[in-house]
């Protein structure tokens, strides 16, 4: 198995957001976090003792995941999938070369080159597969990489080594999202104000998710503390030790406890306050208990 070209494929990455309007702090926001999670992506799979190609093919899993969040921002203005397209299955269609669906006949039109996402030879900006590595047997384990990083389970069915590397992808993306979380506003996460979010109130549906230590479903986030609390819930999930390592290391998830977003000011409302502070013991003994055993 060849080793991945990584300078063809940052090129190819840098030559595809070029067009996008890199002035907007959210698309500089989703650069930055691509290339942290491609980073992470290689520590963990370096951490498993993984090949030196195998490890490669990580880098270049993580670099992939988040290519359909600029046509997601460019098509709906959004990086809500609630209120657009699965950003994945959008990273999907790009990657392949396909026609992602439900695209809004109004789009606003990228500046000049736009990427071209069919073209009969995939070139730098394409976005295509083959403009950031040449065919090979794990095509297929890219894609899925890529489609299932965001979904609330590993879809069933696939293979061992392909899981590994879903569940890699999805640990380095949920491990930067913490700190991405750290460093913006409620405005820029949640589309709330500061006040807007202090005022609210976890639901009974998102408190009962973590005590059961699991990820928050969609249906189950009502308000924008459950939006925060979802958030927290991203480390029951993560998979593999080093991810754990690397979030005690960073301190983002101490950060987001003590000044989610930012905002250091208490909830507004005595219910939220206490939840709040009984997550932030049970989740810092989790932590302190699996880092431990690990």
């Amino acid at each position: 198995m060849p080793t991945v070209d990584r300078d063809r494929a940052r090129a190819a990455f840098e030559a595809y957001v070029g067009p996008y309007d890199i002035a907007n702090p959210r698309i500089a926001l989703k650069v930055a976090h691509t290339y942290r999670v491609a980073a992470i992506a290689e520590r963990i799979a370096a951490a498993e003792g993984w090949t030196a190609e195998d490890i490669d093919l990580a880098w270049l899993c993580g670099l992939l995941h988040d290519i359909g969040r600029f046509e997601q921002l460019r098509l709906w203005d959004t990086f809500r999938d609630a209120g657009s397209a699965s950003h994945a299955a959008l990273g999907e269609a790009v990657l392949a070369g396909s026609d992602p669906a439900g695209v809004p006949a109004n789009a606003p039109v990228l500046a000049d080159p736009a990427p071209a996402h069919h073209p009969a030879c995939p070139f730098p900006g394409s976005g295509a597969l083959r403009s950031f590595t040449d065919a090979s047997a794990d095509d297929a384990l890219i894609l899925a990489s890529v489609a299932q990083h965001s979904a609330f389970r590993v879809e069933g069915g696939l293979d061992g080594r392909t899981v590994a590397f879903c569940d890699l992808v999805r640990d380095a993306d949920k491990v930067d999202i913490l700190r991405v979380n750290c460093e913006n506003t409620p405005m820029t996460i949640l589309g709330a104000t500061d006040a807007e979010f202090l005022a609210s109130r976890f639901s009974r549906a998102a408190l009962q998710a973590f005590a059961e230590r699991r990820c928050i479903a969609r249906d189950e986030r009502r308000e924008p503390a459950d939006q925060l609390l979802g958030m927290v819930c991203f480390v029951f999930e993560l998979v593999y030790p080093e991810s754990l390592r690397i979030v005690r290391e960073q301190g983002h998830l101490d950060r987001l406890l003590r000044c989610p977003f930012g905002v250091c000011e208490p909830f507004a409302h005595a219910d939220a306050r206490a939840a709040w502070a009984r997550v932030g013991r049970e989740v810092e003994a989790w932590m302190d208990g699996r880092l431990r055993s690990s």
